[in-house]
């Protein structure tokens, strides 16, 4: 009876741990509706029906229905050729598919207009989100080729249907779940991302929302644009789920899955390296290229070590302090998604996920409202700071820390408990300390998150902060492009680690 009440006492410790966790995450979201209402309904309703509101709007709804369909096609184009043929070079073209994502999107544009000064508009918007976001698809249909039980092809295959027929009404099929997932997640950062867009001059809502706040300070008119970026992010998660539909994809049946086999290529062989290549060129041949011509250009006199040094070391405390603090925010409700699956807990992590879908003006639009108005010694500060970055990165912690406790045995913590251990230091010596190395990895891919980030930095970092991102920015904001280079090559070399993770982490799913 004693273990049991020390039980549901850790228990009910964890939960609301977690419960305040999710309340504050959800802070965001409450300030949206609570700005909505402080307005009234008719000033609301001549702010958001402003012609400028129309075509930010459009910009943005043009953005997501060009870039998600040409990242979707690009992203299973390259993933069966990496995944499901013989092209020479497979492994090497599957990690260059990845490593895009070591460039932060604003240093991709960055490194376009390098060439191409005279690039602005929706056609530079698509081309560059393109290059910079397809691998968020790339990654999860590779994953799903690779987990395809080739048993439902070969039967379709038995009926007459053509390798074309069988792609399409067998494979396609199989791979919405990733399809969808991987479009949701490129759509969301469409919506949140500033920096690319700024870059080029194309205005969408995130873009007006920092003009609002960094010119005038329109504390209603931003408010007002945050509630229709916020609609639309709920719109885009609301149709994601339409698609996604309610279909099983587990395989059914004895035994298991054998691997796919390898589709022979013959005389096509080689020339199915040129879709690869030409991505690999735009996406990381532009931007090494534009970088190293900022390098040579500018010489040794643009590596002030002082400043670089300096704005080095700041961002990689604010990593450390961010990562760490959203992974000890997220292991309450993932040790309760394991252990004490159930209702309550989904309901917690699901304010998790959503509160994460918020983009990082929002998120920085909220806490600079809520500090300023009710905890003014808290504005701009690392404590309101470090909460933006747990809102916007708990769900990357989360998976990594509900793997690694889903994998140590709950008898673990019994036996522990048994040799007279408290629930709690029970729970501290066996699966916190198993669930390390998944720690490490979620601690790792929130620090790797905040290095790139760069809107939420600008408007909550405290007074005197000079991050790497914001270093860069404010240089290429003066037309100092080879000022801004050392810092955009610091940003890439610290960010590589994240992407080879990712690439780890996924060829781990088939065990390859």
């Amino acid at each position: 009876m004693i273990r049991r009440k020390r039980g549901i006492s850790v228990s009910s410790w964890t939960f609301g741990i977690a419960v305040v966790v999710a309340l504050l995450a959800l802070l965001p979201f409450a300030f949206v509706i609570w700005a909505t209402i402080a307005t009234g309904p008719e000033t609301a309703y001549r702010l958001i029906a402003r012609p400028r509101v129309g075509l930010l709007l459009a910009n943005t709804v043009a953005l997501v229905l060009i870039t998600v369909p040409i990242c979707a096609l690009l992203a299973v184009a390259l993933a069966y050729l990496t995944e499901r043929t013989d092209m020479p070079g497979r492994r090497l073209w599957a990690w260059l598919c990845i490593t895009p994502l070591a460039v932060p999107a604003f240093v991709h544009s960055y490194a376009w207009i390098g060439l191409w000064p005279s690039l602005h508009g929706l056609g530079a918007g698509v081309a560059i989100s393109v290059v910079a976001y397809f691998p968020f698809l790339y990654l999860p249909v590779a994953a799903a080729f690779r987990l395809l039980d080739p048993a439902l092809e070969d039967q379709a295959a038995s009926l007459g249907l053509s390798p074309a027929a069988v792609f399409r009404r067998v494979v396609l099929p199989q791979l919405r779940l990733s399809l969808c997932g991987g479009s949701l997640l490129v759509g969301l950062h469409l919506l949140a991302e500033y920096g690319l867009f700024a870059m080029i001059r194309f205005d969408t809502f995130t873009t007006a929302i920092v003009e609002q706040f960094q010119s005038t300070y329109n504390g209603v008119a931003a408010h007002m644009l945050a509630l229709v970026l916020v609609i639309c992010c709920f719109a885009l998660i609301g149709f994601e789920a339409v698609l996604r539909g309610r279909n099983r994809y587990a395989r059914l049946g004895s035994g298991v899955a054998r691997l796919a086999g390898i589709t022979r290529l013959g005389r096509w062989r080689y020339a199915a390296m040129l879709l690869p290549a030409l991505v690999a060129v735009f996406a990381l041949g532009i931007p090494a290229y534009t970088l190293t011509r900022w390098l040579v250009a500018g010489g040794a006199k643009i590596w002030r070590m002082d400043e670089i040094g300096l704005a080095l070391s700041q961002t990689l405390l604010i990593c450390v302090i961010g990562g760490l603090v959203t992974v000890l925010a997220a292991l309450p409700v993932a040790w309760l998604s394991v252990r004490k699956a159930g209702r309550s807990s989904r309901l917690v992590e699901s304010c998790y996920y959503l509160a994460s879908s918020m983009p990082g003006v929002v998120v920085a639009l909220a806490l600079v409202t809520v500090t300023v108005r009710v905890a003014l010694p808290l504005y701009q500060t690392v404590a309101t700071i470090t909460l933006a970055y747990v809102i916007m990165f708990l769900p990357r912690a989360l998976v990594s820390l509900r793997t690694s406790i889903a994998q140590v045995p709950v008898e673990l913590e019994q036996a522990a408990a048994s040799l007279g251990r408290s629930p709690g230091r029970a729970l501290l010596a066996t699966t916190v300390r198993l669930a390390a190395p998944g720690a490490a990895a979620g601690m790792a891919l929130t620090s790797l998150g905040i290095l790139n980030e760069l809107t939420a930095t600008q408007m909550l970092a405290p007074n005197g902060t000079r991050t790497l991102a914001m270093a860069f920015w404010a240089l290429s904001g003066e037309i100092d492009y080879a000022g801004a280079a050392p810092y955009a090559v610091l940003m890439v070399v610290f960010s590589l680690p994240m992407t080879w993770l990712l690439h780890h982490q996924s060829r781990k799913i088939a065990g390859r």
